[in-house]
């Protein structure tokens, strides 16, 4: 018994010493840490430039370049902001830049003045590089742009749709540098694929926005797509065909009088549509010499059909004096 107590107590008292090594380790080391930070550090680093209240009728060209490395002296603890998130310096364009023919100029001048205010009165700001900053500038030109869809859609069959897509806007404003603005004829959609459509479709679409755009701005950045879709069938009616050109002093037979028209529509048009929403005609002047029929042409149709054609078919004629 007293064996097998003795036997357990070393190995719990050996944990313990361990446990006790690792505490005063870390406690040293927090102390280390709290020395250190303590101290008074001098580094540069590189602030991004955030810029506020720029004129609307003017654009800051993108340049990622801009940027500022300022030295600093402060102890460890202010420096652990400058790590955790990236340091920027705001540049008020409405009374910290002055304007030259083509561009904004910032003077470090500004950053001195304003030290206190920017990192602290705990920070010694001790250089700011470059001594100026400089903002070419363009002035915004507006313009408006078509959407262009680019859409694949498929149908069940037997349903269709009089318009394959409607698009709400169907343009969008760009506003930006004129050189810039011009060269954009238009906006496309992203690539829509639709299939065994039966049912009326609505949703939106994004647009494919151009990269490295930093100096445009876009009305829009997507746009909703509409779609009616109705049942179809298609038809046929007999059209009669008219003659056209015929020189007056010839007088003209042809055979056959009328001609079949086909024609594909929505099941709520059909019952509306008749033979006078067509023209099919046959211009004479078009005939040559030696030919003996005549090419008959669908010269008009109705709103109401998607499409409509004829058979190819040759009408007879022969003249008559």
């Amino acid at each position: 018994m007293i064996k097998k107590l003795k036997t357990n107590t070393i190995p719990s008292i050996k944990n313990r010493k361990i446990n006790v090594f690792f505490l005063f380790l870390l406690l040293s080391f927090i102390i280390l840490i709290f020395s250190k930070l303590s101290k008074d550090f001098t580094n540069t680093i590189v602030f991004d430039i955030h810029k506020i209240n720029v004129p609307k009728e003017y654009v800051i060209l993108n340049d990622s370049n801009q940027k500022l490395h300022i030295t600093l002296k402060t102890h460890g603890f202010n420096w652990l902001k400058y790590y955790i998130s990236k340091p920027e310096i705001t540049i008020d364009f409405s009374k910290d830049v002055k304007k030259s023919a083509n561009s904004y100029v910032w003077d470090n001048s500004k950053i001195f003045i304003n030290r206190e205010l920017e990192f602290g009165n705990q920070v010694e700001l001790l250089n700011v590089n470059p001594d100026k900053l400089y903002f070419k500038f363009d002035v915004n030109s507006i313009k408006n742009v078509p959407v262009v869809v680019n859409a694949d859609i498929q149908f069940t069959p037997g349903y269709d749709a009089f318009n394959l897509s409607k698009i709400q806007p169907d343009s969008i404003q760009i506003v930006g540098p004129k050189e810039l603005v011009n060269h954009i004829k238009s906006i496309e959609t992203e690539k829509i694929t639709l299939e065994n459509i039966k049912s009326d479709v609505l949703k939106r679409v994004k647009l494919k926005i151009p990269k490295n755009n930093n100096d445009l701005i876009f009305s829009n950045d997507e746009v909703s797509l509409s779609l009616k879709v109705e049942k179809f069938t298609e038809g046929t009616l007999k059209v009669p065909i008219i003659l056209t050109n015929v020189p007056d002093n010839l007088s003209i037979k042809y055979f056959p009088k009328t001609i079949n028209v086909i024609y594909y529509t929505s099941l709520n048009n059909f019952n509306e549509i008749s033979a006078k929403d067509f023209k099919v005609i046959c211009d004479f002047s078009k005939v040559s010499d030696s030919q003996t029929f005549l090419l008959p042409e669908l010269n008009k149709t109705t709103n109401k059909v998607k499409t409509a054609k004829i058979n190819e078919q040759h009408i007879e004629f022969i003249i008559t004096e």
